[in-house]
């Protein structure tokens, strides 16, 4: 008998091991299903966004060239002013034999000054006289133009020939950049000498009132005072005699 009882192995309790309650083969395919269906779902998430992204992207390109309208042909372009001028709302009385440009010579909106400035050097280049009404020296001249167009705060510059609405800077542009502008503005103008400068005014198409010398009043001998010079404009300035004629 053994010395020590509580060694022996008959007194030895061998408990029996507690039964789980899925086989141990079982539990692996469950957990592999709830793996695969989190995977599932994961991938079919990524792929609806996928599929959103895409289908935003396909209409971001379809719209942007739906947008986007095809290069005309210079025959198109000619073919589309004329029908315009020709049916033109927008026409200007008493300038049927010139070409009229609505421009400001302030730089108070870079824009809008670089537009009147490249207008202007465009039409320059041509050689022909042009009618420069600069707004910012007459007011009146902004208040025509809008008579003209029949509308308010009215985007510069804005160019008329022969009476006819041509259009802004984008027109005007447009049509230098595929010649047409060279074939209206040509025909049936005169050409002025190259470097033509008015000896009068200095292209300024402005001189100080002589009435008043600029300074819009006058002095009024039968009533003893100051009065309005009613010759010159809100910036005691007239129309060139010689150039604006």
């Amino acid at each position: 008998m053994s010395r020590f009882p509580f060694f022996s192995r008959s007194n030895t309790i061998h408990s029996e091991p507690s039964q789980k309650p899925y086989p141990q083969s079982q539990q692996n395919l469950d957990r592999s299903g709830s793996l695969n269906r989190f995977y599932g779902s994961v991938e079919s998430a990524k792929t609806s966004i996928r599929g959103k992204m895409v289908k935003k992207l396909c209409t971001l390109f379809e719209s942007s060239t739906k947008k986007t309208p095809e290069p005309e042909s210079p025959s198109e372009s000619k073919a589309r002013w004329s029908s315009c001028s020709t049916t033109t709302l927008f026409r200007l009385s008493g300038t049927e034999d010139r070409i009229v440009v609505y421009l400001t010579s302030l730089r108070g909106v870079r824009r809008t000054f670089e537009d009147c400035y490249t207008v202007r050097m465009i039409l320059k280049g041509f050689r022909v006289w042009v009618d420069e009404r600069d707004v910012s020296m007459d007011i009146a001249y902004k208040e025509e133009l809008e008579r003209a167009l029949g509308e308010r705060h009215v985007a510069l510059p804005q160019v008329f020939v022969r009476g006819k609405y041509v259009g802004g800077a984008e027109v005007i542009k447009h049509l230098f950049e595929n010649g047409e502008l060279a074939k209206i503005i040509l025909e049936g103008f005169p050409k002025m000498k190259p470097g033509f400068v008015c000896e009068h005014c200095g292209d300024a198409r402005f001189v100080p009132c002589e009435n008043c010398s600029g300074s819009r009043k006058v002095f009024d001998e039968e009533e003893g005072c100051l009065k309005r010079c009613l010759e010159c404009n809100e910036n005691g300035l007239l129309r060139c005699p010689c150039c604006c004629s």
